[in-house]
């Protein structure tokens, strides 16, 4: 079973956290990471996209020139996809891109993701976060302490979260602060560094078990 230093606010080592094995020392399954990924990426897609086809662009009420006669070949409307001005065929259309994954794929990704960052010492563990007043610099310092720097998403629990805490983190432009069931697997990859609150860390083992 592996530990981690659990911190609190000012950087102090509170005491030795256990981490459970079954989620955070998940062997790192890369095609499993990739398909969630994927699906995510996939899902954020709006899918807006649109052409006309023949029967929605503008004119060609009257037929261009007589059915026989003519030696051409017969026409019918010069909004058909061959004219110029005419419709698209087989275009785009507005449509999602979301597809399904299995549930256990999703909570695979998501242990091998918090594995891959205990084994990479790029997650830290804090008993819990406290804000008196929404400061951005009271944030700053409180990612010195615990020794963080470049791009972090902080992680609570969802009865930890906290709006004060979250109007703190919101003006720095490389954390992210979130509530463990909001934790994607593409976003914890965003984020080089994970800061996980001890209620977070509990959910996270109570959910993926």
């Amino acid at each position: 079973m592996a530990k981690i230093a659990l911190l609190n606010q000012a950087g102090e080592k509170v005491k030795d956290l256990k981490l459970s094995a079954e989620v955070f020392e998940t062997p790192f399954n890369q095609q499993v990471v990739y398909d969630v990924v994927n699906a995510q990426r996939a899902a954020m897609r709006q899918g807006t996209h649109d052409t006309k086809g023949r029967s929605e662009v503008r004119g060609g009420g009257k037929k261009p020139f007589r059915q026989k006669g003519t030696g051409r070949a017969r026409q019918g409307s010069t909004r058909a996809p061959q004219w110029v001005g005419g419709g698209t065929v087989f275009g785009p259309t507005p449509r999602s891109y979301a597809f399904k994954l299995n549930k256990k794929v999703k909570r695979l990704a998501l242990k091998n993701v918090l594995s891959y960052k205990l084994s990479e010492k790029l997650l830290v563990a804090v008993d819990k976060l406290t804000f008196e007043e929404a400061k951005t610099k009271a944030f700053v310092e409180f990612l010195s302490n615990v020794k963080v720097e470049g791009k972090t998403m902080v992680v609570c629990a969802p009865e930890e979260f906290s709006d004060v805490a979250n109007l703190s983190a919101r003006n720095i432009p490389t954390v992210f602060y979130t509530v463990a069931n909001n934790a994607s697997v593409y976003e914890l990859l965003c984020y080089k560094n994970l800061v996980l609150t001890e209620g977070a860390i509990k959910y996270f083992e109570e959910e993926l078990k």
